[in-house]
C-alpha cells in the first residue's frame, strides 16, 4: 500500500501579510504546495489528503484540487474549531485554531495507511518527499515508528527577520531525542542566535538539525491523538490562543518510551514565506530549480 500525503491547508489566509497558500510562485502559476504534491507523486505517495476549512472549500477545490484530476487521488478533511471531545467546548470569544496536532487529527477517519504530514505553505524539496516515501513504504503500519525530516538550520533562516524553529537533539543512532523550540533565531556570523532574551542570546550551530513540520507517521498516531487531546484541553483549553502542536505529541511519546522517531537528514533548502519580503527569494530559488531541470516549467499541464 502506498503512503498518503496529508497537507495541512486549514489556514488558507495569511500569516504573512495577505499572501495565500494558492498564490503563484512558480513560472506557470504554481503555488508552493503544488511542488510538494509533485514531489510526493514521484516519491511514491499514492494519495493526497488536504486538511482545509469548510468556509473556503469551494475556492480551494477550484484553485488547487482541480489541478490534480486524473493525476493522483485527492481527498479532503475539515479542521473545525468545534471538533472537540466531550465534554469540552470552545471558550467564548476564541477564534484561533487548535494547532497542527488538531489539524492532523481531522484526518483520523480518512487515513488508514502510513502517511506524511506537511504544511501547505512550505517548500520541502524532492529529497524530503523521496526519503519520507521510502520510509513510509517499508514501515510496519501497526507500530509507533515515526520519522521526521531534519533540515540544516542555515538553510531555513530568513534574511528579513527572526524565525521560530524546533532545534532537534538527535541520538548517535539517528533518532530524535527531543525538540527545543526557539522563537527568535537569526544568523550571527558563523552561528545562529536565539534572541528571545536580547541580553543573553543563545548561540546555535548553523548545521543543527531543525524540524520544519515534515513528518512520517503510521495510522497508530490517531489513537494517541485521541487519548492526548482531552489532556491538552484540560490543561490549556480555556486559553484564547493555546495551540496543540505535533512536536509536543511526538516529544511526549518519545519520553514515555512508546514511540521512536528516525531523523531523516536532508541538505535540501527549505523555503517559506515567513515575511512578505521572502516571496521574491522563494520565486527566484524555484526558478533556479526549474532552470536546473529539477522541475518542469509547468507541473500540471491542463489536458
Amino acid at each position: 500500500m502506498k503512503p498518503t500525503l496529508v497537507v495541512l491547508a486549514a489556514g488558507m489566509g495569511s500569516r504573512y501579510g495577505g499572501l495565500k497558500q494558492v498564490d503563484p510562485v512558480g513560472p506557470s502559476g504554481e503555488a508552493i504546495l503544488d511542488y510538494s504534491v509533485f514531489d510526493a507523486i514521484r516519491g511514491g505517495f499514492g494519495k493526497i489528503v488536504f486538511v482545509i476549512r469548510k468556509d473556503f472549500e469551494s475556492e480551494f477545490k477550484e484553485k488547487v484540487g482541480a489541478k490534480y484530476a486524473g493525476v493522483v487521488p485527492v481527498d479532503y478533511c475539515y479542521q473545525d474549531i468545534n471538533d472537540l471531545p466531550s465534554p469540552y467546548a470552545v471558550p467564548e470569544g476564541r477564534t484561533k485554531p487548535w494547532g497542527t496536532a488538531h489539524a492532523t487529527r481531522a484526518a483520523r477517519a480518512t487515513v488508514k495507511e502510513p502517511f506524511a504530514v506537511i504544511n501547505a505553505d512550505d517548500f520541502y524539496g524532492r529529497d524530503a518527499m523521496a526519503k519520507l516515501g521510502a520510509f513510509l513504504s517499508s514501515v510496519d503500519p501497526s507500530s509507533l515508528h515515526f520519522a521526521m525530516v531534519g533540515y540544516r538550520l542555515s538553510l531555513t533562516l530568513s534574511e528579513n527577520g527572526s524565525v521560530a524553529r524546533g532545534i532537534c537533539d538527535v541520538s548517535s543512532a539517528g533518532t530524535l531525542v527531543g525538540v527545543t523550540e526557539m522563537t527568535k533565531l537569526v544568523r550571527a556570523g558563523d552561528m545562529a542566535e536565539n534572541r528571545e532574551d536580547e541580553a543573553n542570546p543563545v548561540r546555535v550551530p548553523l548545521d543543527a538539525r531543525v524540524s520544519m513540520n515534515c513528518w512520517g507517521f503510521t495510522p497508530q498516531l490517531f489513537a494517541e491523538l485521541e487519548e492526548r487531546f482531552p489532556k491538552f484541553l484540560a490543561a490549556r483549553g480555556a486559553e484564547m490562543k493555546s495551540e496543540w502542536y505535533i512536536p509536543f505529541v511526538v516529544d511526549e511519546l518519545i519520553k514515555e518510551g512508546k514511540a521512536d522517531c528516525a531523523v531523516l537528514p536532508t541538505d535540501s533548502s527549505w523555503f517559506g514565506v515567513t515575511y512578505r519580503e521572502d516571496k521574491p527569494y522563494v520565486m527566484a530559488e524555484i526558478a533556479k530549480l526549474v532552470s536546473a531541470g529539477e522541475y518542469p516549467p509547468c507541473l500540471f499541464p491542463k489536458s
